[in-house]
Formats: C-alpha cells, structure tokens, sequence
C-alpha cells in the first residue's frame, strides 16, 4: 500500500523546519523577529538536523514496508527548544510477525541516522574553530562520546591549548545531536529501537533488562545529568515491557545477529552519561 502524507504531516513537517531554522539563527545571535532576512544563516543547522531524523524514520518506514508491516510516515515534533525540535516518529500499525522483522525495524533507523550523524560531525569539525575559554561565569559545555572525542582528536591534533576549546559549526552541532539521539534511542529499554533489537536477540529477558537499565539512568540522572532522571520516567510511564513477536520460536539468522552486535558497537561509542555539563 503506498502511504500519502496527510495535511498533519505537512503541517508538522513544514513548522518543525521552522522551529530549527529558528533555532540555527538563535544560535548564530540573530534574533529571528527583529531580521527575519538573516533566515539563511539557520539552514545549515536546520537543514543537517532535519535529514538526520528523515533518514532515521525513513529507513524504520522501509524497513517495515519490506516486512509487510503497515507504518505511519514520518511524523516530526517542533519545539520551543536549543534544536528547535523533541524529534520524530512513525507509528506502527500492524503487529510485527518475526523477530527478523523487528530486529531489522529496530535497528535501521539508527544505523542510518548513525551515518547521516557520522558524515555531518567529520565535516562540521573540519570548519569549526578553536576559541578561548570565557574568562568566567556560567558555562555550557557539551559531553563528548567515545566517537565524538575521537573524531575530535583526528581533525584538531595537539592543535587545542590550555584554555581553549572547539567552537563547533552549526553542522558539527547537529552531527552531534544526531549521535546523542542514536544513543537515547538505542538504550535497550521498553519499546525505543534498542528495546526492539534486545527483543530480537534475547526474548522476554529483555523486559527483566529494561527494569535495570531504567535503574541505572535514575543512577545517571542523580550523579551527571538531570535529564536522564526525565527520560527514566518517561520510559516508565510508557512501558517498559515489550509485546511478543507472531513467531516468536524462529530463531534470529546469524547475520542479524551481527547487526545487533554492530548496533551495541554504536551504542558504546555514541552514549555520553554527562551530555550537558554547566560550569560556574
């Protein structure tokens, strides 16, 4: 069946690029109402950030088409926020029949946003500046990955001094946001694409793992970042169980079984407990 886009898609789609267009500009010290004509200099952020979460929830889309499985398109979230964005999702309408089928539904959305992310952090890194530290006052600095840290030591060396950091390109920021939220999603928890991977590979011990990882990121929220304690409760309230597969008993092919290895791989390498440090 090929899916339109309704009137809601459109409108959410078309407001979200407003919000992260906004957003770049506020980013750059434009204020969005008094020059409305300095649009231009938003799109870079925009325009990285909004084919990151496209080819994330496109690639769940078709991914569930070639498994016979009935999906919504896209819907994008605008918000008030840094991004301008909460995201994007689509909605399954169909049940899900093998855990082939989910463990490919799963993880192709952040695989590919992993690559999208990958490609705009290396080349928003390449045009980024290193700047002096501000002498004082309050300071927000963002957490670095494993792959974050290293692509930053790749391009910039021994080339950052005591006292600076990198200032990074509105591509590099987005890259980054795209990497953060390939980690959220892919926590093995509940009903987010990691949660459906550890479904495919493990079974019900998943729902068991979720209840411990949920434990761990109020431990995170308490000790590093505050925002973990939200996403803990959100993850409760929505569930942390997940439904069972049709045929549940056909074993996962050892080839998916690789792309659930490559999807922990990502997920190491990409989670930061501290995404948001403030420094007084």
């Amino acid at each position: 069946m090929v899916k339109r886009f309704t009137m809601l898609h459109i409108l959410l789609f078309f407001l979200t690029i407003c919000t992260t267009l906004t957003a770049g500009m506020l980013q750059k010290g434009i204020n969005p109402i008094a020059e409305p004509w300095r649009f231009y200099q938003g799109l870079p952020f925009a325009l990285t950030l909004m084919t990151i979460l496209m080819a994330h929830e496109l690639s769940h889309f078709f991914a569930a088409l070639r498994h016979n499985t009935e999906a919504t398109l896209p819907y994008f979230i605008p918000a008030p926020s840094i991004i301008g964005t909460f995201g994007a999702f689509i909605k399954m309408k169909s049940p899900i029949l093998t855990r082939t089928a989910l463990l490919d539904i799963g993880a192709s959305g952040p695989l590919a946003g992993f690559l999208v992310s990958l490609a705009a952090s290396a080349a928003g890194l390449t045009f980024s500046d290193v700047v002096p530290r501000p002498p004082g006052g309050a300071e927000m600095e963002l957490g670095d990955s494993l792959l974050f840290w290293a692509l930053t030591k790749i391009i910039f060396g021994k080339n950052i001094p005591e006292g600076f950091d990198v200032l990074l390109n509105p591509v590099a920021f987005a890259g980054w946001i795209g990497l953060f939220i390939t980690a959220m999603n892919l926590l093995p928890i509940g009903q987010l694409d990691g949660g459906h991977v550890a479904y495919a590979v493990w079974g019900t011990a998943t729902n068991r793992l979720s209840r411990v990882l949920v434990a761990a990121l109020v431990a995170l929220g308490i000790f590093f970042w505050p925002g973990w304690l939200v996403w803990a409760l959100f993850l409760t309230v929505t569930g942390l169980g997940h439904p069972p597969v049709y045929y549940r008993e056909t074993p996962l092919p050892t080839s998916r079984r690789r792309v659930a290895a490559v999807s922990l791989v990502i997920f190491v390498i990409t989670f930061m407990p501290a995404p948001f440090n403030v420094n007084f």
